[in-house]
């Protein structure tokens, strides 16, 4: 068995992005509405996604993926046969996995999607997938 644990410098560095772009964002909507202290829109958006990641950082961090030779299970009782996976994708940290049902999954916060991915792609090849 494969486990496909979430990474805490990944996370982290997806706040930090998240939290540049909120900054950003809510000092050009403070600007636009004419308020004469736009930096506070950088704050706001600061502590916003602070608060968001210090508050789900342990629930995230226990959504581990596991593989066996035929299927990937996943936090919440998901579970993804790889003879039903279609397509794999990086999206920032995570890999997507969207099955032949149309069903989208993701294995969020990891180092490496690229080697997840290869390992996912290996073991659909020894099933034949």
């Amino acid at each position: 068995m494969t486990e496909f644990k979430p990474d805490m410098a990944t996370y982290t560095r997806a706040h930090a992005v998240m939290s540049a772009i909120a900054m950003v964002v809510g000092m050009a909507l403070l600007w636009v509405a004419g308020n004469p202290h736009v930096w506070t829109g950088a704050i706001g958006g600061l502590a916003a996604i602070a608060l968001r990641g210090w508050y789900m950082a342990d629930e995230v961090m226990d959504e581990i993926w596991t593989m066996s030779d035929t299927r990937l299970d996943g936090p919440y009782e998901r579970t993804t046969p790889l003879n039903e996976i279609v397509k794999l994708r990086i999206i920032a940290g995570a890999v997507q996995i969207i099955t032949k049902s149309g069903n989208k999954h993701l294995i969020k916060y990891q180092p490496d999607p690229a080697a997840v991915i290869a390992q996912i792609n290996a073991a659909r090849q020894k099933q034949g997938a």
